[in-house]
């Protein structure tokens, strides 16, 4: 399986200390990618190493995480990695940007929580990020709120310029999902160096455009690196997000 790394962290698996396990390679190029050395880098290590990797972490962890880059570029690897963890009685959450809907479906069963990155709203990928993968981002979202054990986050990365309040409204009018986090661009690390004099949103901006969807979604989570996670709740209130992850 080639990947970027693997870390233990408790921050990529909501309320789960997990193994995570950066998948390389990715169809995508989106202009604000944070992850740009594992589009086409990443190393190849054999999936008998991951396990005993998992095992080894096992007294430290209570799941697995696979990130990516694009983790279903690999749909065999992960599925075996997947099939390992459930033997292990390990909760498994993957990171997905939702253009292999069939290959979602297959691991499906052997998940329990999928981040599904919802870009943009769907008709508008192409303008977006430059891919027109709308469509299937749309039917990987619905394989997985079909699927009653799965629980679904949406999740946006907020480019001003790129887009605006308007296309988070549209979004938010289109998801079904169990929680949608809007997250911060940062301007740091990008694939397309223009963007590195764009400006980080501030978290007031997040907030402000988190109430206009509030009605429609009832709840929505701002993800920022000056306050990390906070909840906003349709009575308008703000917190720092401690639930734990459960079904």
């Amino acid at each position: 399986m080639k990947i970027g790394g693997q870390i233990i962290s408790s921050l990529e698996f909501p309320g789960i200390m997990s193994l995570v396990i950066f998948a390389a390679g990715c169809t995508l190029r989106c202009p604000y990618c944070h992850n740009p050395e594992l589009i086409d880098g990443g190393d190849d290590i054999p999936l008998d190493e991951i396990f005993i990797t998992i095992q080894e972490s096992i007294e430290f962890i209570d799941g697995v995480t696979i990130t990516g880059g694009e983790a279903l570029t690999q749909p065999d690897d992960v599925l075996k990695v997947l099939k390992y963890c459930r033997k292990l009685d390990l909760k498994t959450k993957l990171d997905t940007n939702g253009s292999y809907p069939k290959r979602l479906k297959r691991s499906i069963k052997f998940l329990d929580y999928v981040a599904l990155d919802v870009k943009a709203p769907f008709d508008k990928y192409k303008d977006i990020i430059g891919s027109d993968i709308g469509d299937s981002v749309n039917e990987s979202m619905k394989i997985c709120h079909k699927t009653p054990h799965i629980f679904l986050e949406c999740r946006t990365t907020y480019v001003p310029f790129l887009m605006n309040a308007d296309d988070i409204m549209r979004i938010a009018q289109k998801i079904t999902c169990d929680a949608y986090t809007l997250q911060q661009f940062r301007n740091r690390v990008v694939l397309d160096e223009k963007l590195l004099d764009t400006p980080n949103p501030p978290r007031s901006e997040l907030i402000e455009i988190a109430n206009q969807i509030l009605p429609v979604l009832g709840k929505v989570k701002i993800k920022t690196a000056e306050f990390g996670d906070e909840t906003l709740n349709i009575f308008n209130t703000s917190n720092h997000d401690k639930r734990n992850f459960s079904h």
